[in-house]
């Protein structure tokens, strides 16, 4: 590793470790003692990456001897053939999880997702407010988004010690898409439920500094109770492994051409039209662009294949979680990427991932973004800004050109997934805030 890149490094997990750590307390064995709830609607076998990684957190916790509980429902995210059988009850690896049953509606039409949402956030609610619940603590996500309310309601009735935990900001997220009008009267009703979820909850936990000065800005939380903690890659579960080596890739005639890989949620807030734009310039040389996944964008992209005849892009549907490091694998390069004003909203949790696997990443954000940070300035990959297609076109044909540098590069991000991105560094964060609101909360 370069002296410059050893001290970029240093310097940033020291910031990262001091931005993450709630401030000292003395905590009580009750409160150690805690059982964590953890609350969010999409839990393994689902193919939503928030549900893996609460299943990693939850396994870990288990493993820390906390006890901990699951509620969530069955699985629902994906397309009807991605809904693995799975039990109501079960207890797992010290964890106990409960699926509830709602309806479950395609997520890429906005009625259907509300319909998922209120069947599930209703009954749960009730089963909240008259649930025997001393000696829990509630980790509240933001799957969906408005889950965090119930919290909020059920604390003004009753002791309720709780967290939120965001992921994705809305209603933020819902006007930058356009699915409500900004600043309109559903925005102000949301942003009031906002409030009350924000101020009686305990603590906050956010993915990056960016979501953190937006929560204390828009809703008036004191910085203190606002923690950042960024998600993670289980370094044993997805590891390196040779791009010829993988069955993906031989199965999919991906050994030989250069190729960049998308796996995840196709979402409206990440940006897919450069990589687009690249690949149609790319079209007589020996390189592959390959999409795994689905969202909003999946129509959009297979649209924009067979008006430009793209044949060297190829999109594939999400693959079973059992084969997942050897999908991921399946590449020379992994594409990470957000559009212009998410960050804070969101951040892409495929980061982490992506950096476990070993590859060079190729990120598409805005100057001064953290994912910037993360891939150029550590130097994990090659970033572009937001719409530089030439810039963007240069750097794959820079890492095509140089497999040394490309090999290099990939096992920087692997050693900065290790450094500072391990499910286990970023339990420990967790279980010391949750720690702390059981203590608080039992005043």
């Amino acid at each position: 590793m370069a002296p410059e890149m050893a001290t970029n490094l240093a310097e940033t997990q020291r910031s990262a470790q001091k931005a993450s750590k709630p401030a000292p307390h003395s905590v009580s064995p009750e409160a150690k003692s805690a059982r964590i709830v953890i609350l969010n609607q999409y839990y393994v076998p689902d193919v939503a990456s928030t549900g893996h990684l609460l299943h990693e957190l939850a396994e870990e916790f288990a493993r820390l001897k906390k006890p901990v509980k699951v509620t969530t429902c069955f699985p629902s995210y994906g397309p009807p053939e991605s809904w693995l059988p799975c039990p109501g009850h079960e207890f797992t690896n010290g964890v106990e999880v409960r699926r509830m049953r709602t309806t479950r509606y395609s997520k890429d039409r906005l009625a259907g997702r509300l319909l998922n949402s209120i069947t599930f956030l209703v009954p749960l609610a009730v089963r909240q407010l008259f649930a025997k619940r001393k000696g829990n603590v509630y980790l509240y996500t933001s799957n969906p988004p408005y889950l965090g309310v119930i919290g909020g309601f059920v604390s003004l009735f009753r002791r309720h010690p709780y967290v939120v935990l965001l992921h994705d900001s809305y209603p933020h997220l819902a006007e930058w898409v356009g699915k409500i009008g900004n600043g309109g009267m559903a925005s102000k009703i949301w942003h009031r439920l906002n409030r009350v979820m924000y101020r009686r909850a305990l603590h906050t936990i956010v993915l990056c500094q960016k979501a953190k000065e937006l929560v204390c800005r828009d809703y008036g939380i004191a910085p203190e109770r606002v923690h950042v903690i960024p998600n993670w890659a289980d370094p044993e579960t997805l590891r390196p492994i040779a791009k010829e080596e993988t069955k993906f890739a031989q199965a999919n005639g991906l050994v030989e051409p250069f190729t960049i890989l998308y796996s995840g949620n196709l979402g409206l807030y990440y940006e897919f039209e450069s990589l687009l734009d690249a690949a149609e310039r790319l079209q007589n040389e020996n390189f592959r662009l390959v999409f795994i996944g689905s969202g909003g964008k999946k129509q959009f992209i297979a649209d924009q294949i067979a008006k430009r005849n793209l044949k060297n892009v190829l999109m594939f549907p999400y693959q079973p979680f059992e084969t997942l490091n050897d999908s991921l694998n399946a590449c020379d390069a992994s594409l990470v990427t957000i559009a212009k004003g998410i960050e804070g909203i969101s951040f892409p949790s495929k980061l982490y991932s992506s950096l476990a696997v070993g590859k060079p990443i190729i990120a598409i954000s805005e100057e001064g973004s953290e994912l910037q940070d993360v891939v150029d300035r550590q130097r994990t990959g090659v970033w572009t800004k937001l719409g530089d297609i030439d810039g963007l076109v240069a750097a794959i044909r820079r890492l095509m050109a140089d497999r040394a540098l490309s090999h290099e590069l990939g096992r920087n991000a692997r050693s900065v997934m290790e450094s500072r991105y391990t499910m286990q560094t970023s339990a420990r964060a967790y279980a010391d805030v949750l720690e702390l609101a059981a203590e608080e909360g039992s005043r």
